[in-house]
């Protein structure tokens, strides 16, 4: 005996007393459904901001960090507010893995920051 189906539309398929947190977990699941039908293995999240920034420059910028860590150059306070990308506020400015020291006024060396080990260790040599 063959049996009868029927078809069940989109409103009977979801049940009315869902509550919120199960609504969005049904979204979610029809969202990733569709996503992995279309066959889309990449799933963008966040745009694509290739065009957003300059490379060119921030090579650049990174080259000249390392350079002047390398040579321990005298900076001036412009020169380490390009480098770290914010003007230092206090006479030592740590930023991103760099430390910015005021050596004499307009004049700053720039060298790497200690990690949390490096501070904290109990033997000194």
């Amino acid at each position: 005996m063959p049996v009868s189906q029927e078809k069940i539309t989109d409103s009977q398929a979801i049940p009315n007393n869902l509550k919120p947190e199960q609504a969005l977990g049904l979204v979610g699941l029809g969202m990733m459904q569709k996503i992995s039908q279309s066959g889309t293995s990449r799933l963008r999240l966040v745009e694509d901001s290739e065009e957003k920034f300059d490379l060119h420059n921030l090579r650049q910028r990174l080259e000249l960090i390392a350079l002047a860590l390398e040579t321990g150059a005298p900076l001036s306070t412009s020169e380490v507010a390009h480098l770290l990308g914010a003007r230092p506020g206090s006479s030592k400015t740590k930023r991103g893995g760099l430390v910015a020291k005021r050596i004499s006024r307009n004049v700053w060396k720039l060298s790497k920051a200690k990690t949390d080990d490096e501070e904290t260790s109990y033997w000194r040599n």
